[in-house]
């Protein structure tokens, strides 16, 4: 099991983002957007974006971003894991942002509007409905 010290390393990647921009006005939600970095070395990314839209029936909610983290992008490597495929990547990374929006520094910024997750090129489930 990946272990404690890399999800502090997601809560502290998180609490930089969030110490550090202010997010913008218009923000209705946001999305840890997921990216395959390496598939052959089971690397998988994490970008956080703030979203301007939102609409949990809309597929496509989170393409309306009006502040993103950009190329600050969180990175994890699962090669040395059982389970290392994108199905694993998401399971991990949103216990990750679950756990963060109830005990994390600024999970009342995010946490007070919708979160959703999920690879760019497929479906978000939604972790945080408002």
């Amino acid at each position: 099991m990946i272990q404690v010290e890399i999800y502090d390393a997601f809560a502290n990647w998180l609490d930089n983002l969030l110490e550090n921009n202010d997010m913008p006005d218009e923000t209705l939600a946001y999305c840890f957007n997921l990216y395959e970095e390496s598939v052959e070395d089971s690397v998988y990314g994490v970008q956080l974006v703030a979203c301007e839209a939102f609409d949990a029936a809309a597929p496509d909610w989170a393409c309306e971003e009006c502040w993103s983290s950009e190329e600050d992008i969180f990175c994890v490597e699962l090669s040395d894991e059982e389970d290392k495929d994108w199905k694993a990547a998401q399971k991990l990374i949103t216990g990750w942002a679950e756990d963060y929006l109830e005990n994390g520094k600024y999970s009342s910024v995010i946490g007070s509007k919708p979160v959703g997750i999920g690879f760019v090129d497929g479906d978000l489930e939604l972790i945080r409905g408002i």
